[in-house]
């Protein structure tokens, strides 16, 4: 009966008519084609053509000692730095998820103004605190942990302290919005059945949370692939990282095909582990609708 008194669309004038899908993703398919498809190509061109055509940019990138060192660099901060924010993280969001409302919101603020701070001063903050006379090696110094000053800037552990104090927040929003999704039920049950709070922590918890953690975890890794301000403030030169690599042979050598051979290095790896989450995780998440 409702279909006979429902005025049809097809029979509409073309002005009444709704617009198609297509319609309405074009300027976003324009944007995202003017933006990104073609910046990467040209990109791809120029690692192939400077200064000759061929693949001489690539071998040269991925055949030197100096620049192994600096993908061995990179990815190796990348993936401790992924994994402390994720001990630090999952704690926290635990934490967020089951303490009173007004706690929490106070909690997400200091989160979020830590996230709205500028990058240049939080990064210049960290190098006043671990410098040898900053505020943590003498606070070390007078409880009587350690002699004399510890080297916490112009190192990989002054990097790596750096980026995971940046990179917490956007490991535990995501696990948070995870947790609070899982039916406390769920844990009443495993009580229930004889679990203590570690078992279900273990047993029921942390597997629940692991698409949340992977989504997170994979968010910290590619953005710390890809951070330059941190590494080059808190690392130094000793110990470059692959974006100062790039920012190196494009502002200073003006060397755009090595450039772009390491930007599509970079962009190559982060799509690999993209489609690895996807593989493994993409199921779980359309199995949820």
């Amino acid at each position: 009966m409702s279909s006979s008194t429902e005025p049809s669309t097809m029979n509409a004038p073309a002005q009444y008519r709704r617009p198609s899908g297509m319609r309405w993703t074009l300027p976003a398919l324009v944007f995202l084609m003017l933006f990104f498809v073609v910046p990467v190509v040209a990109l791809l061109l120029r690692s192939v053509t400077e200064p000759q055509l061929g693949l001489s940019n690539y071998v040269a990138l991925l055949g030197s000692s100096t620049y192994l060192k600096i993908f061995v660099n990179t990815f190796l901060v990348s993936a401790v730095v992924t994994f402390i924010s994720l001990l630090i993280g999952f704690p926290v969001a635990w934490a967020l998820a089951i303490m009173p409302s007004r706690l929490a919101s106070v909690i997400f603020a200091i989160l979020l103004l830590s996230m709205w701070t500028n990058l240049l001063a939080r990064t210049y903050a960290w190098m006043v605190l671990l410098q040898r006379t900053g505020l943590i090696n003498k606070m070390l110094i007078g409880m009587g942990l350690i002699d004399k000053p510890l080297a916490l800037v112009n190192n990989l552990v002054g990097v790596t302290i750096g980026m995971t104090y940046i990179m917490l927040p956007f490991i535990i929003l995501p696990l948070y919005g995870v947790i609070r999704k899982i039916d406390p039920a769920i844990l009443q049950a495993a009580a229930l059945c004889g679990a203590t709070r570690g078992q279900a922590l273990v047993r029921v918890l942390f597997p629940l949370t692991i698409p949340g953690m992977a989504a997170g975890a994979l968010m910290v890794f590619v953005m710390s692939l890809g951070y330059f301000v941190t590494p080059a403030l808190l690392g130094g030169t000793s110990n470059m990282m692959l974006a100062e690599l790039i920012a190196q042979f494009v502002q200073s050598l003006v060397n755009w095909g090595m450039g772009g051979a390491a930007a599509l290095v970079l962009l190559v790896v982060t799509l690999a582990l993209y489609a690895v989450q996807l593989r493994f995780f993409g199921d779980q998440r359309s199995g949820d609708r």
